[in-house]
This record gives structure tokens, C-alpha cells and sequence, in this order.
């Protein structure tokens, strides 16, 4: 595979720099100027029937990212896809698949890999909403839900199977008759996430067994060296289409912090929850257990909170996902599980109840708000290094 990446870059200028713990790699690639960006989706070279539903979606225009890597992706290109939280990556790798699959349709067509199980039924529900006119089938591949059924849906060969890396070995080494051998794409979500789980065995056997011979899409917020050694095996000949080149936050943000002592969190919490009613809120805890207590506590005082954590059924996990989605509850309690990918298209304000220990994981959390150019408030409500100040101002 070619190790030079064709680079179209456009940089943010409101970079911010990353904590000393990341493993990004700081080389400054060369930034090319692009002419004026296209309007529509139609100039893009998206097919009409497309658009149409990019219409009834309420996806006016395509965003940076879109812009840049749909027209290439459309050409049979490899795509590296670097953007910021929220950009719309799902929509720039999907309606060039789709389009491929209008064109020459085909069963086990497409396999998306991703960090997490929500991730994967938000990807899913994006795809089917793009291609419901042209009947496009969907299977969601992941932990927690039995593997009996999942085999009876792969049965089927749906066209798209977006799957988490671990559970797709386990049917690919146990599913009699499930074979990616005719594979036509392969897309990577949050590549630099997936790395960072220790999926890179599974990624490496998912490679080994899926046709050379394809169209590969990484798509990641930042370009690591696990990352950049994922491309060198995985794609050919690729370019790179990049929107932002460090972690940063979306120019819209509107960010706040409040320092209070750490056994004051829950009394200021519900004071801003109060204040700011009638919005919507995501608020991340560092643990389960603390995202569970919070929720309790909320729920107590008759505010419609819902917790969403790793400790739950994957059953559980979507249904909180779903009401917070429909506005049946206007408070989620989160870890960072879902802090990546996940478009939630009503979050009015973020609150980071437990401060993240690294940078890049406050972009990921306060990017559930301001998505893809919408205006939000994350307010985060603590900071850990207040502790000394509580100490101090003992008598």
C-alpha cells in the first residue's frame, strides 16, 4: 500500500493544543487552497434520488467534510477523513456508498467498523434513512444482544453490516455461511478510538479476510501513529480531506466554567439545571456508578433525568438513548461512552459534572452540542483542582 497521502486540507484557526499524554502525531501537513465551496449536494455529484432524501433529512447543504471527501469518494478514491466533532462524517461516507450500491446493487456490500455499540445503531439509522427510497437493508453486528439472531439477520445478507470489531470475529469464526469474500467497502469510524480500545487484533484478522481489491474509508478526529499505521496497511493511494488538524472545539460553542468546591457539585447542578429549564442536557460523570447516583438524585427531585452507562443491558442503554432522542426525558446521565459519534439533534447544554482527565476527551463530550454548525452552551460545573481551594478556605 502507498505510504504518501494526497492531502486537501483545510485548517481551523482556532486550534488547541493537545495534552502532553496524547499520542498524536504533531507534523504539520502542507495546507492546499480549495476553490469555493459547492452549495448543494447535487454539485457534490450525488445522484437525485439522494438528494431527495438528503432533502427530506433537512441536509440543506453538505458540510466542510462533505464537501471535500464526497466528490473524491465518488471518483474511487481511498479517503482519509479528518474532521471536528460533529461535521457530518456519516453523511460523507454514506451517500458515496449508497451511490455505488444504486448503481450495482449487491448483497454484504458494505461493512462499517465502530468503537461502540451506539454508534453502530445511529450509523445503521442513518444509512436506512438515506436509502429508504432504494429498499437499502442494514444489520447492526454488536455486543450485548444474543448471537443467534444476530446469525439469522446475516443469513438474510443484508447490503451493510456496520459492526464492532470484536463481535464481527466472533461470527466470522462461528457463523456457518457468513463471509465478507465479495466485500466492495470498508469504512473505519472513529478509527483512532478503535485503536485506542485495543481492537487493533481484530482489525488486523477483519483485514486479512476481506477483498484487497476494495474502497476503504478511515474517518477520524485525529491522525495518531496507530492511525497513521492502520492506513499504510489498510487503504491505497489515499487522500486526505481534513477540516481541522487538532482538537478543537466548533466555532459556535459557547463555553463556561463555574469553580465550586467538589461537595457543592450536586447543589449548583440542580441550581443551573432550575435555572436553565426547558432545555436539554447531556451531563457526563467519570464512572457508572457516579452517572446511576446522579440520575437517582435528579429523578428524586423531580427532574426527568436517564442514565446511559456501561453497566447497563444493551437494551437498557438504547432505550435511554431513545427518550432522550424523542424528548420524553430532557436529562442524560453519561459516561464517556457516549461521548463520540452520537448525534443527538436537540442538546442545548453540556454539563461535564466530573472534568475529563485529557483534553481530547472534553472536545469529544462538549461536541454533543453545536453539531454540524449548531449554536450550544457546554457548561462544564467543576473543576478537580478546586479541592485546594476547599481546604483553604477552612478557618
Amino acid at each position: 500500500m502507498a505510504d504518501a497521502v494526497e492531502e486537501n486540507v483545510k485548517p481551523n484557526t482556532e486550534e488547541k493544543p493537545d495534552d502532553s499524554s496524547s499520542e498524536e502525531d504533531n507534523s504539520h501537513p502542507e495546507v492546499v487552497e480549495t476553490e469555493e465551496p459547492v452549495k448543494t449536494f447535487k454539485d457534490l455529484g450525488v445522484t437525485e434520488v439522494l438528494c431527495e432524501a438528503c432533502d427530506q433529512l433537512g441536509w440543506k447543504t453538505p458540510t466542510k467534510i462533505q464537501i471535500e471527501a464526497v466528490p473524491l469518494a465518488l471518483q474511487g478514491r481511498d479517503i482519509i477523513g479528518l474532521a471536528e466533532t460533529g461535521s457530518g462524517k456519516t453523511g460523507a461516507f454514506a451517500l458515496p456508498i449508497l451511490q455505488s450500491l444504486l448503481a450495482s446493487p449487491q448483497r454484504l456490500h458494505t461493512l462499517v467498523l465502530t468503537p461502540t455499540r451506539e454508534l453502530a445503531f445511529q450509523i445503521s439509522e442513518q444509512f436506512e434513512a438515506l436509502g429508504s427510497s432504494i429498499g437499502v437493508k442494514c444489520a447492526v453486528i454488536v455486543g450485548g444482544i444474543d448471537m443467534m439472531s444476530q446469525s439469522l439477520v446475516l443469513a438474510k445478507k443484508p447490503h451493510i453490516v456496520i459492526a464492532t470489531p470484536g463481535r464481527l470475529i466472533d461470527h466470522m469464526e462461528n457463523t456457518k455461511g457468513f463471509s465478507l469474500r465479495a466485500l466492495k467497502f470498508l469504512v473505519m469510524d472513529e478509527a483512532d478510538r478503535i485503536l485506542n480500545m485495543d481492537f487493533e487484533t481484530e482489525v488486523d484478522k477483519i483485514l486479512k479476510v476481506i477483498p484487497r481489491e476494495r474502497h476503504t474509508y478511515l474517518f477520524s478526529a485525529t491522525m495518531t501513529k496507530k492511525v497513521q499505521k492502520l492506513q499504510r496497511a489498510a487503504l491505497k493511494d489515499p487522500v486526505k480531506c481534513a477540516v481541522s488538524t487538532k482538537y478543537s472545539t466548533v466555532d459556535k460553542l459557547q463555553q463556561y466554567y463555574i469553580f465550586i468546591p467538589s461537595k457543592y457539585k450536586d447543589c449548583y447542578l440542580v441550581s443551573i439545571l432550575n435555572e436553565l429549564a426547558g432545555n436539554s442536557f447531556m451531563i457526563f460523570c467519570s464512572t457508572c456508578n457516579n452517572a446511576q447516583r446522579v440520575a437517582l438524585l435528579l429523578r428524586n427531585l423531580g427532574i426527568t433525568a436517564i442514565p446511559l452507562h456501561g453497566q447497563m443491558s444493551q437494551n437498557k442503554r438504547l432505550g435511554s438513548l431513545n427518550k432522550f432522542k424523542s424528548k420524553s426525558r430532557s436529562v442524560l446521565l453519561a459516561t464517556d461512552v457516549a461521548s463520540r459519534g452520537l448525534d443527538i439533534p436537540h442538546v442545548d447544554c453540556v454539563i461535564n459534572y466530573d472534568i475529563p482527565t485529557h483534553s481530547k476527551d472534553y472536545i469529544h463530550r462538549v461536541g454533543r452540542t453545536a453539531r454540524a454548525g449548531r449554536s450550544g452552551n457546554p457548561s462544564p460545573s467543576s473543576l478537580n483542582t478546586m479541592w485546594s481551594f476547599s481546604s483553604a478556605s477552612r478557618p
